[in-house]
This record gives C-alpha cells, structure tokens and sequence, in this order.
C-alpha cells in the first residue's frame, strides 16, 4: 500500500498514480457497477457547492461505500471541493471532508458556486468524472450539464433539456396539466403542449403563461380571484414569491419580485388557502424507470420557507397520496427524467384534493427525512444512477420494496408494485443564523462553537462547528437537526429534547427556543396546521417565550455588572503594570458601580457592590439581593440566589444585550435608539425608498425596501 503522503505528493505535482498504484476498493467499485447493471464507475468527483450540501453529499457518499456497498473505509472516492476565501476564513467543514479542494474568487455565487464556467474549467483542470451540485447555487441551471456533457464529464442530475423544462415553474405547470395531473387555477390554465425536439415548451404556449406587466397580472388576478400568489419561475428558497390580497398589494409586490429574481418570467396562482405543503420524493435511471420513495409534508413555513419537514406525511390519507405518487411518475416518466427531484403538491385536507405546486430538478435539504423512512441514502442513490445503475438492481431499493437480500435481479415495475410503508416517523427542524427578534432577519458572525450530542433517535448535520463563522455570503441554514419515533408525536418530542439540548455560542442569532415553543403548539400536536400557520403565528406574535420579567432584568443587571467589573480589573491591572499614580483612588472605585437595565418599556437603576470575589450586593428601589456569581471557563456565569442556580451568558450588540438563560431561552433586551434612525444588525442593500423624504409614515408601513 503507498505511503498515506503519496496521494498529496501526486495532489500537488498533478502526477496521476499509474496502475501499480491503484487503491484495491477501486476495483471493487468497478466489480460493484458491473455486477449491478451499471455502465461506469465514478471516483474523482467535483462538490459544485458548499455549506451542508457538500458536507453531507461526502459523508453519505462514503457511508454508502463503506457499509452499504463494502467498498472500504476510504480511498473509493476522491472528492474535490470548492472553497472561497470567505468559507476557508469560516473554518467550514465541507473543506476539512473533502480530499482537496480548489480556492475559488470570493463573493456573490455568481463569482464562485454558481458559475457555471468556472465549475466546468475546475471539471476540466481537476480531471473529474463527475460533477455534484448540491443545491442552490447551479444546481438548476442547464447550461451545467450541457456543457460538461460537451467536456464528456458526467453530470449527477438530469439532462440539460429535461432540467431545463422541469426546473421553470411555467413549463411544468404546463406540462404537468399535459399528464393529467391536477393542478390550481393560474395564469396557464388549461395550457397544454408537448416537448419540441430541442426538450423545450414551444414558446408561444410558455408566453401565454406568463405576466409581462402589473397591468397583466391585475386582469389575471380577477379572473382567478384574490389572494393569489406571485411568482418568478426562477426563483426559490422564499426568493421571487409575494403573497397579493388586494390590487395595491399586487402593484407593489410585482417590482419586488422583478428586482428578486432579475430577468426571471413570472405567473401568478390562486392562493390556496388552508392548504398543506406535501412533496414526493422521486428518483429516474438512465433505463426509463422512474421510483417514489415516500414523501414528506413541509407545511411549517415562515415566507414559503420551510422550517420543520416530517415524513411520512400522515395528513394525506395512504390511498390519496398513491395517486400523488403515481402522478409524479407519470409526469417524470413521460419525459425521461433522470436523477433525483422532488414533486411539490398542494393538499386541502377538507375536500381530500391535491394539485400541483411545481418540480424540483434537485435534491432538497430536507432529503435526510426520506432516508431515514426509507433506509434509502439519496446521494449515493445520485451517483449510482449517474454510473448507470438501474434502480431495480440498488440494494436500498430492492430493500425498501421487501426483496431478500438472495434476490439481487428480479425485475420491479414501480408503477404498479408497492414498496413496503415506513414503519417510523421522521421530524426535522431546520437551524438558521436568524434573529427571532426582528423578523428573523438573517444575522452573520463568527461561532464560538456549537454543542449537540446525538443519539439512536436523534441526530443532525451542521456546515460549521467550533471556531467558526457565518459570513455574509453564506445560506443562513447552518444545521438540521433529525428525529425519529414510532409515531408522530414520538419523533416530535424526541425533536423538541435535540433542541432544548443545543447550544450554539456566537456572534449569530438562531431561533431554536422559538421552534421549541412552536413545536408545543396545540396546532402542531394536533397536526392541524397549513402553510399559513406559521405566518399568521409570527404576525400576531402568539408565540413567545415565557420567561418572568424581573428575572431577567435581575440577570441581565447581573451579566453587565460583570462586564464592567473585569473591565475595571483589567484597567487597575493595567495600571499596576505601567506604575501610574492615582493607584489607590482607582482600588477604591472598583467594588461598587451603578448601571441601569431597560427591558419592556421601563428602566431599573441598580446600585452594585462588590462584596468578596464571587459576592455580589445588588440593591433597588430599596431592596437588596445578594449573588454567588462565578465565571466559567466559557465566559458563561453561574448565579445563585437563594440556593437556586442560573447559568447566564450574553451578547452586547448593535440592538441591545442578547442574554441567555438556561432552560430560559434568548431574550433580547434592546437599545433605545432615535426611532427616526433606520437601523439594521445584518448587511444588506437599499433597492428603493417606498415613502418620500420627509413623508409621515404609519405604524408597521414598509418605507424602505
């Protein structure tokens, strides 16, 4: 076997290893495609992503070699990654998996992760077999496997043409009324049309489909009847899509979504009310079969973003979702879809109909909920329909559909055979850099580290973890965390301990005690909620944390008496050092001090004094309290009162000091500011102005986009 540096010897020459060399799992990875039906084996691979996509394709890649496949622990696949210098600086972890990785110009995806020519120079110079895509970024753009089909480098999704009809929300709505596959009223009722020999909906049939201007979409929009939805058909994850219940609202909301998505065509749907959100996960081989491997209901959503996902999804009854099943083959039969995608539906459980939403040409984030029902690893699944193999001949599969492991050939007609229903419950909660507080604006910063401990029933994937950072090109996703119970409400409870259990020690905000309380909801146990649910919780502002006011009064009164007494310590420490005068007034001054707190409308002025080296006197309006406070190693402090312990920890920052208490959660205490000062903890950009200067503004009206 060669020495463990030959390969990074060879790495940095840009020596290619000669026969001699070959690793024996290379081999048997050729042994395995053949014996499995397949047409190429697949090795150097190029991850076109970052963040958890690249993370996660790596490990279940090698999981799937090592323990499904018996190819070896390592040396099966060598995975080139592609890291900015912002990724590199934020310690991600997908750098650290993979085998080597190419740094990429930094900023916008446009410079890096979803430049398709630069992936492919990279293909090229890097001598890959294949390409990954992840998601986001180029993963739905079908110049990326046209081109590398031009370089003869495989591509692990579907094929220019078929990505390209399926990937634009217009085409697919039009095609999937062509198969017969319910969908809601819209601007491209009743549009059906077949492929052209290029793979594409001829362009008139897609232009009757489309709004050009806010004149059109007012006359579409009383045709159908308000609310409705705008959406760009290049869009995706909540960007391009405005809900619209009134003209003046669709007049506003169609230069957003122009400005979202620029250059993108757009149409518009009835807004489906008291709908849920249910998707099918399928998977198409190079053979013309096409599978479903169950589905998931992704109702939980914040701006048509998802946050909690589950599978199976049982508010759609067995035999209902079969025929949304079936029609997703069907749809992704018909035109010879290869690789993995998802098909979105929405469902109103009142009357039991489902109609089409729109298709994914990709693997979706939450795709770990489908594995963990059907035992099936999806990017592994990716690759071997990439490397040619029939789907009736993965293992996974024939698993799933209950053949014996001794039958490894028999054929599956899965249009008409049934796979064996999922005997467990999965719950997802996605965790984001976003704060609670404001909107769940996305926040970015550095990460001191992240604490999760998982468990047979739990587990999660994370893009960062200790020393690290979410910078401000990142996605705000920066984990998922996973469930499972024999039932629903198992898996749910079993979620809310993952995330009570959590902790995440930064700069950034996450909403994790805000999902926890959401996942108590009477709504959510009941498994009665729509794709509104969540919305109209947020705008009310029902859920809350519950916490006592003077509780955290008192402890953010602690936490920043703290802050000012190692301040003062390391002024009079400094001092000594340097031999100033004025020595004895400074020790004088530095065991007692006066601060105030403002939290909910009122302020508290405490007098302080320090009373020993972990004594604290805390006195207001007349009473004292006394506290036992010591620092931990972590920064974090233990206070005690009255025989009961808190651990206090905080942030100051540009809203105010963020404090945390455990078994509390997060509560933010805000900086009183200029209320004619528009102020912002994120990064972004000012597009328009929605009031004239010097205007009068109304509470809650939007005057800056």
């Amino acid at each position: 076997m060669p020495h463990p540096g030959s390969k990074m010897l060879a790495f940095m020459t840009g020596a290619q290893p000669h026969c001699g060399d070959q690793d024996p799992s290379e081999d048997a990875l050729d042994q395995y495609v053949r014996t499995c039906g397949g047409k190429q084996a697949l090795r150097r691979i190029l991850i076109a992503s970052n963040g958890m996509a690249a993370a996660k394709a790596m490990m279940s890649m090698r999981q799937w070699a090592h323990m499904e496949a018996g190819l070896g622990s390592s040396g099966t696949f060598h995975f080139v990654a592609m890291a900015t210098l912002e990724d590199l600086d934020a310690n991600a972890d997908f750098v650290r998996l993979a085998d080597s990785f190419v740094e990429v110009p930094p900023g916008k995806n446009v410079n890096n992760y979803a430049n398709v020519d630069l992936i492919c120079k990279i293909a090229k110079s890097e001598r890959v077999d294949a390409v990954w895509p992840g998601w986001g970024h180029a993963s739905e753009n079908p110049r990326l496997p046209a081109k590398l089909k031009e370089l003869g480098i495989s591509f692990v999704g579907p094929t220019s043409s078929v990505m390209s009809v399926l990937g634009d929300k217009i085409a697919a709505g039009i095609l999937a009324q062509t198969a017969g596959v319910p969908s809601i009223p819209w601007s491209g009722d009743g549009l059906k049309a077949e492929l052209t020999d290029y793979g594409t909906i001829p362009d008139e049939t897609f232009k009757k489909a489309c709004l050009t201007s806010a004149g059109e979409a007012l006359t579409c929009a009383e045709r159908i009847g308000f609310p409705v939805v705008l959406k760009a058909s290049e869009g995706g994850g909540g960007k391009g899509i405005r809900m619209c219940a009134s003209k003046e609202e669709l007049e506003q909301n169609f230069v957003m979504v122009q400005n979202e998505v620029p250059g993108s065509p757009i149409f518009m749907m009835k807004l489906c009310t008291g709908a849920r959100h249910i998707e099918v996960q399928i998977v198409g081989d190079q053979h013309g079969q096409v599978v479903a491997l169950n589905g998931r209901d992704c109702s939980t959503q914040r701006r048509f973003q998802k946050i909690f996902e589950e599978g199976p999804p049982v508010i759609v009854p067995r035999d209902k979702f079969k025929e949304m099943e079936r029609a997703a083959q069907r749809l992704t039969q018909n035109i010879g879809y290869i690789g993995a995608g998802t098909v979105e539906y929405l469902f109103d459980a009142s009357t039991n109909e489902f109609y089409f939403l729109e298709l994914n040409p990709r693997l979706q984030v939450e795709h770990p909920v489908t594995e963990a029902i059907t035992q099936v690893n999806l990017p592994a699944t990716q690759l071997q329909v990439a490397m040619g193999v029939p789907l009736h001949r993965m293992p996974q599969i024939r698993s799933f559909y209950g053949k014996t492991a001794s039958d490894k050939t028999s054929s599956i007609d899965f249009m008409r055979e049934d796979y064996v229903y999922p005997k467990i419950h999965c719950m997802a909660a996605r965790v984001t850099a976003e704060n609670p507080d404001d909107g769940f604006k996305p926040t970015s910063g550095k990460i001191e580290r992240i604490k999760f401990q998982s468990s047979v029933a739990c587990w999660g994937y994370f893009s960062v973890w200790t020393h690290a950072a979410i910078h401000e090109f990142a996605d705000s996703q920066f984990g998922h965390l996973f469930a499972r119970g024999g039932d629903r409400e198992e898996a749910r409870k079993t979620l809310v301990l993952a995330l009570q259990n959590l902790e995440v020690v930064g700069e950034i905000r996450n909403p994790v005690e805000y999902l926890v309380e959401l996942l108590g909801t009477e709504a959510f146990r009941k498994n009665s909620i729509d794709t509104s649910w969540l919305d109209g919780l947020i705008r009310e502002k029902v859920v809350k944390l519950k916490y006592e006011k003077m509780d955290v009064v008192f402890y953010a009164a602690v936490f920043r008496a703290m802050r000012a007494f190692q301040a003062k310590d390391g002024e009079l420490i400094d001092a000594l050092s340097k031999r100033r005068l004025g020595l004895l007034g400074q020790v004088n001054g530095s065991c007692s001090l006066d601060l105030e707190v403002a939290f909910e409308g009122h302020k508290f002025a405490f007098g302080v004094i320090r009373a020993a080296a972990d004594a604290y006197v805390f006195s207001i309006n007349g009473k004292t309290i006394t506290a036992q406070v010591r620092v931990q190693p972590d920064s974090s402090l233990l206070v005690t009162v009255d025989g009961s312990v808190m651990k206090v920890s905080g942030t100051e920052e540009a809203l105010g000091l963020r404090l945390r208490l455990q078994g509390v959660g997060t509560v933010l205490l805000p900086t009183i500011f200029d209320p004619s000062e528009l102020r912002s903890d994120f990064n972004g950009k000012v597009i328009r102005y929605l009031a004239d200067e010097g205007a009068a503004v109304q509470k809650g009206q939007a005057y800056v986009e």
